[in-house]
């Protein structure tokens, strides 16, 4: 039987394709000046590189950590994003609260641009805000929902440095990402913390994203193809929750393995 959060659940969701590969991040300059003939810098940054630092929220028994591990088809993922250094990170810095989730193979993402203090209140403590548009004010019910049904509470913190390129007119919803220096904790659990942070992943490597609306062109595949990138399943929240994770969660995500 559908629920009011389940109807929700289809607004505002921007229906994407995601693709992640392994590469060494010394062979993004090669990859960029392929990808370069087709795609364009990211216009939203000035040098088309940019920090991303999230917080993740789950249940106290990481309902949606086993969820991406046991492959389950409809799945959600709570999260604030923050879009610079944790150093700049101040009450009144715009930052997204943003529902990503997954229906089979499709991501889909609805989000709302509040003030960092809005941000934590709502997901925190569960105080709804007045949003002037419609789909901003479900969004915002929709997070309620979440937090409050299953007791959401911060998870854990990834960052990282992330370079990205986007379509021309043809290839329009195309953007391509290259993701470096990854980062995570599960303790501190402050957004706005500049504590240091554990590495997730291999610091000479790079895990490459592609996001479409449709298919991959073909011109894209042949340059994966000629550079022999590693196409892998990786989710930020799952490794750095496993980077990190006291030994016993270590032991469960072995024994499932």
């Amino acid at each position: 039987m559908a629920t009011a959060l389940d109807a929700l659940s289809a607004i505002r969701a921007f229906n994407r394709f995601e693709l992640k590969y392994l590469i060494g991040r010394d062979q993004i300059e090669a990859v960029r000046d392929d990808l370069a003939e087709r795609l364009q810098p990211d216009p939203h940054s000035e040098d088309g590189s940019y920090s991303v630092w999230s917080l993740y929220y789950d249940t106290p028994d990481r309902k949606f950590y086993w969820e991406k591990i046991d492959g389950v088809k409809f799945r959600r993922k709570l999260r604030i994003r923050h879009y610079g250094e944790p150093s700049s990170l101040a009450e009144d810095t715009i930052v997204f609260v943003e529902i990503k989730q997954r229906v089979n193979r499709v991501t889909q993402k609805r989000r709302i641009a509040v003030a960092y203090r809005e941000a934590l209140a709502l997901c925190d403590t569960h105080v709804g805000l007045e949003m002037p548009a419609a789909d901003d004010r479900r969004v915002v019910d929709e997070v309620l929902m979440l937090v409050g049904g299953l007791a959401l509470e911060p998870s854990a913190i990834t960052g990282y440095q992330r370079l990205a390129m986007v379509g021309h007119a043809t290839d329009s919803g195309l953007r391509v990402t290259f993701d470096t220096y990854l980062r995570g904790r599960t303790t501190d659990l402050q957004l706005h913390s500049t504590v240091p942070t554990e590495s997730i992943l291999d610091p000479a490597m790079a895990i490459l994203e592609v996001k479409v609306n449709e298919r991959v062109p073909y011109w894209l595949t042949e340059t994966v193809a000629r550079h022999n990138m590693q196409l892998i399943r990786i989710s930020k929240y799952c490794t750095s929750v496993e980077g990190v994770a006291p030994p016993g969660l270590r032991l469960r995500t072995e024994e499932r393995a």
